[in-house]
């Protein structure tokens, strides 16, 4: 465990280094602003447009940093060679990938932070005062740690076989798809046949990214269910946890010569 926490902490100072990541966290924060302006044309309803506004933007550019530097993190140490110095050590595979996870996923979680203040600051302008219905703002903002969650280990399952163009389509497609993953087993429950085996399995494959989108009910005011965090956090953990150890698989039998 020292070993796998001194790659994540060495993953997390790259990836802060990383001046892409100021100007995307500086990006929604400018547009978490913007919805001040829009929900002041709006009549009555500032507050759930900035909420709307606030929560997408965190959500979509964490998705951004998530996939575009997750798939990076081994094919980056390769192409500089220092990969091959990090294994020549006493440093095991499954040790070095999964620093790399805790690394992304701790940069995210601090991306996270910094932006959520953007989106609270931009309520407190709007509303003046917070309400008791705010502390659901942080509900969503937990769901979408955890959809970075997801997307980091896959970032990670994709980088360690496949070309980082190859990865960021593979893990965008399935961040598309599992957006629509009730949808997609509304679909299946319809269909008959081969069809419906093949969209049911599917819809259990691709990660479900739509249950863990609160956004609208937060906007509303609507209260989160208990059971609805407590199974939202399992899947997400479980999820991840999947995808991580397949990656491990993958990267020790892989051929880094």
């Amino acid at each position: 465990m020292n070993r796998v926490t001194h790659i994540a902490a060495n993953t997390f100072r790259e990836a802060i280094r990383d001046r892409v990541l100021y100007n995307l966290i500086a990006f929604a924060v400018l547009l978490s602003g913007a919805a001040i302006f829009v929900g002041q044309v709006s009549i009555n309803i500032e507050r759930l447009v900035v909420v709307n506004l606030g929560l997408t933007a965190v959500s979509l550019f964490g998705v951004v940093i998530a996939i575009f530097i997750g798939i990076g993190l081994v094919s980056k140490e390769m192409e500089k060679r220092t990969l091959y110095t990090v294994l020549s050590r006493p440093v095991r595979r499954w040790e070095f990938i999964v620093g790399k996870f805790f690394g992304l996923t701790g940069t995210l979680v601090v991306n996270t932070f910094c932006m959520a203040i953007g989106v609270f600051a931009a309520l407190l302008y709007v509303s003046h005062k917070f309400q008791s219905s705010d502390a659901w703002i942080l509900v969503a903002l937990f769901f979408i740690v955890l959809q970075f969650l997801i997307l980091c280990s896959l970032a990670l399952l994709f980088s360690s076989f496949s070309s980082p163009l190859l990865s960021a389509v593979f893990a965008f497609s399935l961040f598309v798809i599992g957006s629509f993953a009730e949808d997609l087993r509304g679909f299946a429950g319809m269909s008959h046949g081969l069809t419906r085996w093949l969209a049911t399995g599917a819809a259990y494959l691709v990660p479900n990214f739509s249950a863990l989108n609160v956004i609208g009910q937060v906007a509303h005011e609507q209260p989160i269910a208990t059971r609805l965090i407590a199974y939202n956090t399992a899947y997400a953990l479980a999820y991840s946890a999947m995808a991580i150890c397949g990656a491990v698989l993958i990267f020790e039998r892989r051929n880094l010569k």
